[in-house]
């Protein structure tokens, strides 16, 4: 887990609470009831804050069982009690974070990176009751040192840094000719992928060579974001940097627990709302957006059972938004992978797509470029027939 996830369903009545709270919210849809609304956000907002305060105490006896050397790091890191980051994520979770490389965030985005700093990830970090654990920390001599005497494995590929904005890449060009925003989570982020490896340095790269003009794309991933912290964010964003597009990238944890939601247990209609505020402020400035789920590596490697997700994202997708599933691409791209290794004598596993040599389900270096190629072929697909249509 990352650094931890200290806090999810809540015990007693507050568990009951919020099952009432959710019956309660779709019959005030159904209905048509005004004050649903502001409802929900009351409800959600007594909960994080019921969330932080039952991950504080769980925070305390973790480090108070660490020995030494992990109590060094995590203090390095800012994961300490008396320094760690503890902010809602992962649509109903508490996070712990740390705090030398993410910062407290009160718009609506509860958390952001810090702006013009390095870091890289660590793992296989054994806390207590064995549990291995991984995170960011600072990119410095000393801070790796203390990694290094803790038993950690330093992925040394995953060096990440942020621009004066707060986000992963360069600074922003707002004086390109095609700007566009993608707005999503750890897989957009690129977790233990090189910056000029993740998800949108490939997709600007794709149009590029596509469109033949200046391109750049505004990477706002962020680890345990969801739709309601992309709405935020896109907020932030849109005006200082003016997009001609908008990608947002969704997973099955942006519904609730992965497991479940792959099960069908899931909250939908939540995030139809944000999903819908996001597309309404699109449709509003004329900017194409393009909803896209990113593929899970158990459905790429093994059976597809994708009745709930994605299958059930298109139900909840505005009619002013595109939605487009990149599955095929990446199932024909691990065909051909493994096809060419099993030439070569090689193993076949994990898939190539994604970090399985990490013990990670995100995407691989080469998986951020299968998801750039696909995205981009529809998307430019989406921006040529605008502007023929905008043609007189």
């Amino acid at each position: 887990m990352l650094a931890g996830l200290l806090a999810g369903t809540a015990p007693g009545r507050y568990a009951s609470a919020w099952t009432y709270g959710k019956v309660r919210r779709g019959i005030a849809s159904l209905t048509g009831s005004g004050d649903d609304r502001a409802w929900v956000d009351e409800e959600w907002r007594r909960r994080r804050l019921f969330d932080m305060d039952q991950a504080r105490v769980k925070l305390r006896a973790a480090y108070d069982g660490y020995d030494g050397k992990l109590q060094a790091l995590v203090r390095a890191a800012g994961l300490d009690p008396d320094h760690a980051l503890l902010r809602w994520g992962n649509f109903d979770k508490a996070l712990l974070l740390p705090a030398t490389v993410f910062e407290p965030d009160d718009s609506g985005r509860s958390y952001r990176f810090r702006p013009n700093f390095r870091s890289i990830w660590v793992r296989n970090l054994k806390s207590r009751g064995g549990v291995l654990a991984y995170f960011p920390i600072p990119d410095t001599p000393v801070v790796l040192k203390l990694a290094e005497d803790a038993g950690a494995s330093i992925v040394r590929e995953s060096i990440q840094t942020t621009n004066s904005w707060g986000l992963r890449g360069g600074e922003p060009d707002g004086s390109a000719e095609l700007r566009g925003i993608v707005l999503g989570d750890s897989y957009m982020q690129g977790l233990f992928v090189a910056d000029d490896q993740t998800p949108s340095e490939c997709l600007e790269r794709v149009l590029a060579d596509r469109f033949g003009s200046t391109v750049d794309v505004l990477n706002t991933g962020h680890l345990g974001y969801s739709p309601e912290q992309e709405y935020f964010t896109l907020l932030e964003y849109a005006d200082r940097f003016p997009p001609k597009f908008v990608i947002l990238s969704l997973f099955a944890n942006d519904f609730g627990d992965l497991f479940e939601v792959l099960e069908g247990w899931a909250d939908w209609e939540e995030n139809r709302h944000w999903i819908g505020k996001i597309a309404e402020f699109c449709a509003g400035r004329n900017v194409p957006l393009l909803i896209v789920p990113a593929p899970w590596v158990n459905h790429v490697e093994g059976p597809r059972r994708t009745a709930h997700y994605p299958g059930r994202i298109p139900d909840i997708v505005p009619e002013s938004a595109v939605y487009f599933d990149p599955m095929e691409d990446f199932v024909e791209a691990q065909d051909r992978e493994v096809e060419a290794r099993r030439a070569r004598g090689e193993p076949t596993t994990p898939s190539p797509l994604f970090n399985g040599k990490l013990g990670d389900g995100h995407f691989s270096p080469l998986g951020c470029r299968v998801w750039a190629e696909s995205v981009g072929r529809r998307l430019a697909r989406i921006l040529e027939r605008d502007a023929a249509r905008a043609r007189p």
